[in-house]
């Protein structure tokens, strides 16, 4: 069972060669047998707490595992110099989790998201009421699955335009962008490494600073914040 759940891990690392219908089989494969706990949305915000670590989808909670070394530092490396150029250039606001977004029949926990300026009115006190305009998921063995495959779709679904998928593991970035018809499409980053945000005008960054990230303070520099 352990060699079949790696292969199809592979699989979903691929995604040019997986299409929707194999995305939706592995999926379903990957995914154990529910714990469930209903409750609604309301109910889930009161029961939990900035510590509790879980989502709420269709009624139910599903928890997940802490985070990783490697992933934290992903995570701050990209809240720091996200928030600086966003802030600087009067874009928005960068969230790092944990803070809900709340979506058609789930509630999702980004590892970071931002929400432009003309949707700072979706922000509630405990959670964004709506789509953020980027979303990213720093994956792991036990949330691959989910980042994926649900929340690739619900992403989707609920119109959020780009959406990055990095794996520490196998050192790779994905970068979707929300075409007309509503499905991500993988967007590669160019020549030199480097990938231009559709979200966050002007922002760019190169792949390699996610593997072995640089000073914040040079990145700035190259980022023309300072």
């Amino acid at each position: 069972m352990v060699g079949r759940r790696e292969q199809l891990l592979e699989l979903l690392r691929e995604p040019e060669v997986v299409d929707e219908e194999l995305r939706r089989e592995i999926l379903e494969a990957l995914l154990g047998p529910p714990r469930p706990r209903r409750m609604t949305y309301e109910e889930f915000l009161t029961w939990a707490d900035e510590d509790t670590l879980a989502e709420w989808v269709e009624g139910e909670v599903e928890m997940y595992s802490p985070a990783s070394l490697s992933h934290q530092r992903i995570v701050i490396f990209l809240t720091q110099i996200m928030s600086a150029y966003v802030e600087s250039q009067g874009l928005g606001l960068v969230i790092m989790a944990p803070f809900q977004m709340k979506l058609a029949g789930s509630g999702r926990e980004p590892d970071l998201m931002f929400v432009a300026t003309e949707h700072l009115d979706r922000l509630r006190e405990t959670y964004m009421d709506g789509p953020a305009d980027l979303v990213v998921e720093v994956t792991s063995p036990e949330s691959i699955g989910r980042d994926r495959g649900e929340k690739f779709y619900e992403y989707a679904r609920a119109g959020i335009p780009e959406y990055w998928l990095i794996d520490p593991e196998a050192e790779r970035a994905e970068f979707y962008v929300l075409d007309h018809r509503g499905r991500y499409q993988i967007i590669l980053p160019d020549a030199e490494g480097i990938y231009r945000s559709r979200a966050i005008e002007g922002f760019w960054l190169r792949e390699d600073w996610l593997w072995k990230p640089p000073r914040v303070l040079d990145v700035l520099r190259e980022l023309g914040v300072l």
